[in-house]
């Protein structure tokens, strides 16, 4: 038995929330794939991903095999006060010593990016980060990401990221995250 061809990408593009609530059962599948999350997880996640597309800033990146299959998905938003994962990071630099006053304002949250483990390897998380990130607002961007050598590790490292905060736990999980973040905008390929 031969394993099937990895899907190729056929086209990337940037997704209204109209676009995106219509692909966000398969968008939802790739971040549980890509993330070895319980399957349960996509349900717990969609009310979430649906009230981000709400946010100030947000956009949205999505690519498409030729079958018109969601590949790779990669969004963000502008971060502020009150929201939950800018006080968890606020929280873990005050108590780290961290310099939150700075890194905390005029920032993008790049909150989702993930391609589906069988489209992994060729270069389309980079051009999904890249195209996000080119009409992102603020003058730097942040994200968080598990600690451990993995290729989105490589990829943050590869476009100029560098530590904010480091073996961080969120709450609600028990992994040790880094936060990392450069400023905007990026540099061309």
């Amino acid at each position: 038995m031969t394993a099937a061809p990895s899907p190729r990408c056929y086209r990337i593009t940037e997704l209204t929330t109209e676009q995106l609530r219509a692909r966000l059962p398969e968008a939802l599948q790739i971040y549980v794939t890509a993330m070895n999350y319980p399957p349960a997880t996509a349900q717990q996640r969609a009310p979430m991903w649906s009230a981000h597309m709400l946010r100030a800033g947000w956009r949205c990146i999505g690519a498409f095999s030729d079958h018109d299959e969601l590949i790779g998905i990669g969004y963000g938003y502008l971060g502020a006060p009150g929201q939950w994962w800018h006080e968890q990071v606020r929280r873990g630099l005050l108590s780290s010593g961290g310099d939150a006053d700075n890194w905390l304002d005029d920032y993008f949250e790049l909150t989702e990016l993930h391609v589906h483990p069988g489209s992994q390897g060729g270069g389309l998380g980079e051009e999904i980060l890249r195209r996000l990130l080119s009409g992102a607002q603020g003058g730097k961007v942040l994200l968080s990401t598990p600690e451990g050598p993995t290729r989105a590790w490589k990829l943050y490292r590869r476009v100029g990221f560098a530590d904010v905060l480091r073996n961080y736990r969120f709450t609600g999980d028990p992994r040790p995250f880094a936060v990392l973040g450069r400023p905007l905008p990026l540099e061309a390929a």
